[in-house]
């Protein structure tokens, strides 16, 4: 009993002291003679919820993290699907540029030098029986194409069509060592043979009828014609001569020309259904680089 009296006399001298602090440290404000300690409070407690936060703040980003991740995931794969739609979108546009470029020069060869054609698509490269260079091409005899036709692009000679169905057609590529077709210089009368080497399509052999008529590095071909315009039709740009081999004591001349035509690159091609009315020689040659 004497020692709960005593606990109760010390716990209300120090209420009693307590308010009696409060008191004075509020009537007198800034000068309390108590500012000291109050400071020294602020600033214990203050450090205090300062680590407090610090330990927290940590462990509550962890767990919004985790809490966010499904839809932060999902937002990611979100931005990449929009990523690669974007990028698909783009090489189609490069591709339907390409492909327009192409369609004009085609166009604009055919009405230079007056051929009537037909604008398809290479669809496939394939071998044929007996052939190592041939394309497939989407469009056939329901949109008139025939065996024994002219295939160019808007750089110059591609080959000839080999076989025709309803909708599609194979072309035999000048570059195939089977594939022949008769050309001539530019500016002149002399006339030849060009033949496919294979090598990719990079060279063709032209083969010049008369040993004694001049082949230089960088002369031009184009080609001869044939009867009625088939397989060939005349004035169709062939290639630029690269290499002129010695043949002494030969019957004819021969020389590797590179092809105007791109023979391993064909995308936009034409089919000439209707050749011109007069032979257009070398109109459809392209400038010659010093010329432009």
């Amino acid at each position: 009993m004497r020692d709960s009296r005593r606990a109760r006399l010390i716990l209300g001298v120090l209420l009693t002291a307590a308010l009696v602090t409060l008191t004075i440290d509020h009537r007198t404000g800034d000068n309390s003679p108590l500012r000291p300690l109050r400071a020294a409070g602020s600033w214990l407690f203050g450090t205090a919820e300062r680590f407090g936060s610090g330990v927290v703040r940590p462990v509550g980003g962890f767990v919004q993290a985790v809490l966010s991740a499904p839809s932060a995931q999902e937002r990611i794969r979100g931005l990449k699907a929009e990523n690669a739609r974007l990028r698909s979108g783009l090489v189609a546009g490069k591709l339907d540029a390409a492909r327009s470029k192409e369609l004009q020069q085609l166009l604009g060869l055919a009405g230079t030098a007056g051929y009537k054609v037909v604008t398809a698509n290479v669809v496939a490269r394939r071998g044929q029986p007996g052939f190592e260079d041939a394309v497939q091409i989407d469009v056939g005899t329901g949109d008139g194409i025939r065996t024994e036709m002219t295939v160019l692009n808007g750089d110059g000679l591609v080959g000839r069509v080999i076989q025709a169905s309803a909708h599609t057609s194979t072309v035999l590529l000048l570059s195939d060592p089977a594939s022949a077709a008769g050309a001539r210089l530019e500016g002149g009368r002399e006339i030849g043979v060009v033949h496919g080497v294979g090598e990719n399509g990079r060279l063709v052999q032209f083969r010049l009828l008369d040993s004694t008529a001049p082949l230089t590095r960088g002369g031009r071909i184009v080609s001869f014609g044939s009867q009625n315009g088939a397989p060939y039709v005349p004035g169709v740009p062939i290639g630029v001569i690269e290499r002129v081999e010695s043949t002494p004591g030969e019957l004819t001349r021969i020389a590797y020309a590179r092809p105007y035509a791109d023979l391993t690159a064909l995308d936009v091609v034409g089919v000439v259904v209707e050749g011109p009315k007069r032979d257009p020689r070398d109109a459809v040659l392209p400038a010659k680089e010093g010329s432009r």
